[in-house]
């Protein structure tokens, strides 16, 4: 078998092509991000305020 398989029965190869997806979307996503703050500097700058008064009042 030329693909190995991993502790859990899945193909080490698809596992590889699954997180190199994923690291472009993270990418993708990121510059997005990067492009509305930039467009956007009001909206940005009260998205940033909302999730540091969430991140203020969440209780472990």
């Amino acid at each position: 078998m030329p693909d190995r398989e991993g502790p859990d029965g899945r193909k080490a190869a698809d596992d590889t092509e699954r997180r190199r997806r994923r690291a472009q979307f993270l990418r993708e996503l990121n510059e997005a991000r990067a492009l509305r703050e930039r467009v956007q500097p009001r909206r940005a700058r009260a998205a940033r305020m909302r999730q540091a008064m969430r991140m203020r009042t969440f209780r472990w």
